[in-house]
This record gives C-alpha cells, structure tokens and sequence, in this order.
C-alpha cells in the first residue's frame, strides 16, 4: 500500500500531530509499514474528535463508501491490516503495555485512553455489585414516604423516590433526567436519606461538578433548599452548602495531567456527589473514580441527551445506554421500599441496570409547553415534528426567524439583543453590585453552534456589540468598557481563573475611574482583577453551545448556520434548547435544522461493550 498519509492530510482528515505520531510509531517499529502508519494517525486523530478509539472495520468501509469509484487509495483487507497490527511490536493485545491496543473487535487505542477506559469499566462494576454493610429498611421507609410525598401531577412512578432509595441500596447511583425533571432537588433528598443510614457517624460529603458555573448552580440549588427538608439539626449539618470543580476537588497540578488525589491518596469523603456529568470526559472520570475510597457512595447526575463532553468519550451517554430496567429481585425490593408500582423487565440486565434512574417527568415544561414538545421531538429524531413545532409554535415559549444569508443577521439580531441584554447594561449604569449585575446578565444568551465564520460566536459578538452600541447601551471606545463580559478561554492556575469562566467589567469601587473585572465564583465569593492580568478571553455576549452546557438562561437565541455542518447535531440542537427556562428563539434553514435533528452523535468506544455486552456474555456463557 502506498502511504495515505498525505492524502488524508490534504483533505483535512489529519493534522500535524496525527502525522508526527504516525511517523514515531514507524521509527519505534524499526522502519513499520504504511499500515501501521495509518492506524496509528487515525487512532490519534480519533481522540482529538472526541472518540476513545478508532474502529478500523468501520473506519474502512466508512472510506471505501466516501471516496467513491475511484479512491485516491485503497486501505488493505481489513483481516490483512489487522493481523499486520498484531505483528507490530508497538501494538499489543488488551492488557499488554504497549503504545497502541487492538482489541478482537478491530478497535484500536492509544494505551492511556484503554487503560482510562479498563480501569473505569472495571471500578463501576465492582461499586454496582457492591451493597452498603446495613441498612435501615424502617428508617429509609419512613424518610422515603416523609421526603416524597405524593406530587399530584405525577400519573406514573415517582421516579425520584425510586432513584432516592437505589442511592441508599446501592454503592452508586446514576441518575439522568431533562431540565426540570428534579435531578438537584432529588440529590439534595438523598443526602438527607443517607444521614438517616449513618448509624449516628457524621458523614463526609462532597458536591462538585465539571465547570465551575456548573458547581455553583449545584451549590446555589443545594442552600436554597436545604432549609426546607426538615431534618434535626445534627443530620442537616452534615449535608454540605459548598460544591466545587471536579479539578479543585481532585487537586489540580499546574501543568501536570496528574492529580493530588488517587487510588493511593483517595478523597476524604463516604458520599461523592457529581453534577453535569454529561460534560465530563472518559480521562476525569476514570480518575474521579479512582480516586474515591472503595467503600464510599458514588451518585452522577445529568442528562443523557445532553452534548457530549469536549474531552474525549460519552461517558454518560455509555453507563446509561442498558439503564430503564431493574433486575427481578432488586425491582421487588424497590417495590416494597416505595409503594411504586415499577415495570417488569423481561430479561435479567446486566448489574449496572440495577444503579440507574431515568427520570421522566418535567416539572418546568407541562403539556402545553412548547420547549417539552420541541425537546420530545428533537430527542425522538422526529425532524418534520421539530420544524412544525417551529413554525406553528403551541405556546410562547419557542420561536422560529428564517436566516438565509449573513447579511440577515444584523436586522434579525439588533432588537432581540438590544432586548436581551439591556437590563444588566443599564443595572452597570445605575450602580448595581456585581452579584445583582450577573443575575440580569443570566438572563439572555445568544448560542451558536459554531466558533467562526459569519455564523459563528466570533462574528456573532461583533454583531450583538453593534447592536449595543446603536442603541446607546454600551461604549466601545475603549476596549474595557463599562459591562463588557468575557469568558477566559485558558487555564490560569495561578489566579485559579479557569476555561469557561465568565466576568464583567465594572468599575472598581475603591478607584471608580478604573475598571476591573469581577468574576463569581462557585463558592458565591466575588473576585476582581485587572484587566491587564487576565489569562487569554473574549467577549461573550454570545457562545457556543458546547461553552453553555452547564448553565441557565430565561430566554435563548440561537443562530444556525445556512449550511449543513458536522457539528450540528440531534444532541446539539437539544442543548440548545433546554438552555431555555423560558424562551427559545432559533433563527436559520428549515432544511439545517432538520438535518441536524435526523443526525445522532456517536462517539467509537468500548466503554458501553465493556459495560452492558461482556457482563451479559459472561453470565450467559
């Protein structure tokens, strides 16, 4: 075979490093193949879009469909590529320390991302077959029916009290459910449950999630509703008012992909509470859990449905794939405990069923909703559903513009982004703190699918601070004026200033003819700095869909591309729009949007085979 290297770098299919580590492999082989090159360049580009792997079988039949009649190259037989791999001496089986993997299936890994995904897979089913040492089936009854009294909207199970008694049968619990459905409130239940199941040991927990927007929503959510649960004082104490980053808690080394905290120096903590787990990728996991004590509590929360992480892997989307479904005996058991009349399943699942909890009503989006209905559309792939949705809306709180062209944007954004924003901008004005000036912020994003381009964020904060200007609202005569928000876009460790932060220019109240920008943090502590010292930023007005995972708007807009692209997807689209707690209003083609719902993410990993196919096979055979 001749080398395909340069072929698929010319067509954007590799980059420069896939090409060096392609040509280090070969060297590290003693003078390799051009099969060998070509694995290794596909296995790390794979990660850098966001797979675990690359599937050689696919990726062979996915080329020999694309190129056509005429290939510019032709991949060997696909027994012949892989029995050339396993003569390698740089490609080993599952197991062996090698820098590349192949395992039976024609996948093949970069060792550390197998290694992530064993040690992961591995550690999950030990927690799911494990129980706590005792439990008060008296006491977690009476908590259960105490905490979870009946709501009158529900017609099915009350899905939360069952995931609130799985989280106390259970070493760890998994709870995936849309916006509203109650994820944080049911937590917040659970924790008091767990309190009552102590035996009277204090309890140390922890709550953390991916961002540190995310971690401070958690926390925000968690004091709000603490007071109310009714518990005496020494169990209420226990349950903690402060959530931090997975990075904070882990004990983050500058520069290092290391941790402070690992299997050999676990976390101090018996309940280990992770939100957004949607935005956490197969490398954080695996290393959150590990470093968790073996007999502590694990309980994840989010949303299946939601985008995938940016880091490699669909975690989430993988431990939830068997989930639905209860084994026999453990249904029973939930039965007895709840009163819940829960459904039969007609096999045996896999033991990691038995952990997981799909919650399934909305107490934000009723019946009525246009955001449920478009979200039920949008999850189902019902593409002509979504667009009728949007272009006969059933209530007020989702909206459709047709944008054709870039030149379009300007008079369809002016003023709903005059609107949007004008409420913080005129509490900048009056003097307003800086905590009551990001509540008003909060209110109203502007989200794209894209980076660049006339339709991507970069453009769209250009546009949106036009807009701004001509109404009066902001002066862009100097770059740091008054209300400019900016999102840090890289790690600053030493100023604990991180991807994804968001701040807002204000004047300083000991100079006010300076300006400074002040940043909230997940403990709800206010920070400021120079804008001089801040690590690399932009404005953002608007943002990507994937930078708004983990946040909350009352209304959203969101601009779509008049092109189909590979990143528009059904799990995008979705984002998007439970984004919203009131209003969507999505601007772009019929024809796009619909193609982007018809069109699933999937990520290549064996962390779902390892997780529901080889317990099953291994049972059975």
């Amino acid at each position: 075979m001749n080398d395909p290297l340069p072929i698929l770098s010319e067509r954007g299919l590799l980059t420069d490093l896939d090409l060096h580590f392609a040509r280090f492999m070969n060297r590290l082989a003693s003078g390799g193949s051009p099969e060998l090159a070509l694995a290794a360049a596909l296995a790390s580009h794979a990660t850098g879009q966001g797979d675990i792997c690359v599937n050689l079988r696919q990726w062979a039949r996915r080329w020999t469909a694309m190129a056509g009649e005429t290939p510019a190259f032709a991949p060997p037989p696909t027994g012949e590529w892989l029995g050339i791999l396993r003569a390698s001496p740089v490609v080993g089986r599952p197991g062996q320390r090698h820098p590349l993997v192949l395992d039976r299936r024609g996948r093949l890994y970069l060792y550390r991302y197998w290694e992530y995904e064993h040690q992961l897979a591995e550690d999950l089913l030990r927690r799911a077959g494990e129980t706590p040492a005792t439990v008060d089936e008296t006491q977690l009854r009476a908590d259960l029916d105490r905490l979870f009294p009946r709501h009158p909207q529900l017609t099915g199970p009350d899905w939360q009290k069952v995931a609130a008694a799985v989280a106390a049968l259970k070493q760890i619990c998994i709870i995936s459910g849309g916006p509203g459905t109650g994820k944080t409130s049911t937590v917040l239940k659970i924790l008091a449950l767990l309190t009552g199941q102590a035996g009277g040991r204090p309890l140390r927990m922890a709550l953390a999630a991916p961002t540190g927007k995310a971690a401070a929503r958690l926390q925000e959510a968690i004091r709000a509703a603490k007071p109310a649960l009714g518990l005496e004082p020494d169990r209420l104490a226990q349950i903690p008012e402060e959530a931090s980053t997975l990075h904070r808690l882990l004990g983050a080394r500058p520069d290092s992909a290391y941790f402070r905290h690992d299997r050999d120096n676990p976390l101090p903590v018996d309940v280990l509470v992770v939100d957004e787990v949607s935005m956490v990728g197969l490398a954080l996991m695996a290393k959150t859990v590990d470093a968790l004590p073996p007999a502590a509590r694990l309980i994840l929360l989010g949303d299946k449905d939601q985008l995938a992480s940016v880091e490699a892997g669909a975690v989430l989307g993988d431990l939830c794939f068997g989930g639905g479904r209860f084994s026999p005996e453990f249904r029973a058991r939930l039965t007895a405990l709840t009163g819940e009349p829960l459904p039969r399943g007609r096999i045996t699942p896999p033991p990691l069923a038995d952990a997981i909890v799909l919650l399934r009503h909305s107490y934000r989006f009723g019946a009525a909703s246009g955001i449920g209905a478009l979200a039920r559309a949008v999850n189902g792939g019902k593409a002509a559903e979504a667009v009728a949705l949007l272009a006969s809306p059933p209530g007020g709180d989702i909206a459709w513009r047709t944008l054709a062209e870039p030149a379009e944007l300007p008079a369809q954004l002016a003023e709903p982004v005059g609107e949007g924003f004008a409420p913080y901008l005129r509490a900048t004005r009056e003097g307003a703190g800086p905590a009551a000036v990001f509540e008003r912020f909060n209110q109203f994003r502007v989200l794209s699918a894209l980076r660049n381009g006339p339709f991507g964020v970069e453009a769209l904060n250009g546009l949106c601070e036009a807009a701004l200007r001509d109404r009066g609202l902001i002066q862009t005569r100097q770059d740091w004026y008054l209300g400019r928000p900016v999102m840090i876009v890289r790690n600053d460790y030493n100023l604990r200033l991180f991807n994804g932060d968001i701040g807002i220019t204000l004047p300083d109240p000991d100079e006010p003819e300076r300006m400074r920008v002040f940043f909230l943090g997940s403990d709800g502590a206010l920070r400021s700095f120079a804008p001089a010292r801040l690590p690399e930023h932009e404005t953002v007005y608007a943002m990507t869909v994937h930078k708004s995972q983990g946040s909350e708007f009352d209304r959203v807009l969101v601009v779509t591309p008049n092109e189909s692209s590979p990143v528009l997807s059904r799990e995008l689209v979705y984002t998007a729009l439970t984004r919203a707690k009131q209003q969507a209003a999505f601007h772009g083609l019929p024809e796009v949007l619909a193609g982007a719902v018809e069109r699933r993410l999937r990520r290549s990993s064996g962390l779902r085979d390892r997780l529901w196919v080889e317990p099953r096979v291994g049972r059975n055979g």
